[in-house]
């Protein structure tokens, strides 16, 4: 029998049920020794139902949003229910830190904590601006790719919340220009630019601006937030017409709209950007996934731009109603919800 394929999928609630088992286990072998040594009573679940009452939490939830790493250096976020606590940022932040819960949370959903094990965080958030220092720990990233993800999944977790506006970094209790790999760590960071698109070294960046998109990932199970440069104008035109462009090449990232799908105009009018586009764009409800995951992509890049609280499709000029296009998104991956729309399989062969 060889594995073929194995998708990691284990939540917390899972771990604790394992904990619960293995709890048993040890009763038994421990019975199996005899007076060789003592005797542990623990508590044994004897139905299923028991199990998940004891698994089952009482603590109220709230969301928060995360930013774990894919296989392709990318930073993603994923909103997520945690126990409600004074607190919630510093609480948020220690989800980055390797260790076996942690990394097993990541993983079932395809992704990768970003700081190293041991990694301890201290906070202080005042005026928008937040100081965290990061216990020596942090120091020992693999190279300087994980070090400057870390750097900028910290950046990008804390800036997700409303309180927070800047942060600044010190590392054991002192200030730092670098990390061990060059990443720089001095003065004050802003969120929002993640995943910059390299550019030719040869291009001119006089007049470039930045537009954000969004693109799913490999199998389609998350959306990748993505920085591009443009020269000209970064309008929510411009946004749509780079969207439809696609990825890069040998990006990682796949389309969220057909390739032969065109745009004809852009308007905005009384909140709704309304996009006319050509008739191939009806190829994207006959995606696995009906097309959640493209509209999703076309509405988080449009209600980026001030103004715009929605998204109205036009084919080719006549009104094309799409469900779920109404409102504005509150999160680009939900961790709920990539668990119910790709379940975590095991096959054998």
């Amino acid at each position: 029998m060889r594995i073929k394929t194995v998708k990691l999928k284990l939540r917390r609630e899972h771990l604790e049920r394992l904990m619960i088992g293995g709890a048993a286990a040890l009763v038994l072998f421990l019975a199996a020794r005899g007076s060789q040594v003592p005797m542990v009573e623990v508590p044994y679940p004897e139905t299923t139902e028991e199990v998940n009452t004891i698994a089952q939490t009482q603590t109220p939830t709230q969301r928060t949003t995360i930013f774990y790493k894919d296989g392709n250096g990318y930073l993603v976020p994923v909103t997520m229910e945690v126990p409600q606590q004074e607190g919630i940022a510093k609480a948020t932040l220690s989800l980055l830190t390797s260790s076996p819960v942690n990394d097993i949370e990541a993983a079932s959903l395809g992704l990768l904590t970003v700081a190293p094990a041991g990694t301890t965080y201290e906070l202080d958030i005042a005026d928008g601006r937040a100081r965290v220092n990061l216990s020596a720990e942090a120091l020992n990233t693999a190279d300087a790719a994980a070090e400057a993800a870390m750097v900028d999944a910290i950046v990008q977790t804390l800036t997700s919340f409303d309180t927070v506006e800047t942060v600044e970094f010190l590392i054991d209790g002192q200030t730092r220009e670098t990390l061990t790999h060059g990443t720089p760590v001095s003065g004050s960071f802003t969120g929002g630019s993640v995943n910059l698109e390299s550019v030719d070294a040869s291009a001119s960046l006089s007049g470039a601006e930045t537009v954000t998109l969004y693109f799913p990932d490999e199998g389609g199970r998350l959306l990748v937030p993505v920085t591009r440069t443009v020269w000209g104008e970064a309008d929510l035109g411009t946004a749509v017409f780079e969207l439809l462009k696609g990825p890069k090449e040998d990006s990682g990232l796949e389309r969220a709209l057909p390739e032969d799908c065109a745009l004809i105009d852009v308007s905005v009018k009384d909140g709704a950007a309304v996009i006319n586009l050509s008739k191939e764009f009806e190829q994207v409800l006959s995606q696995s996934d009906g097309g959640k995951r493209a509209l999703r992509a076309m509405m988080l890049t449009c209600t980026r731009f001030p103004g715009v609280e929605r998204v109205e499709i036009l084919l080719e000029g006549q009104p094309y109603t799409v469900e779920g296009m109404e409102s504005k998104p509150t999160f680009v991956n939900s961790a709920t919800e990539i668990e119910a729309w790709f379940p975590g399989v095991m096959e054998f062969e």
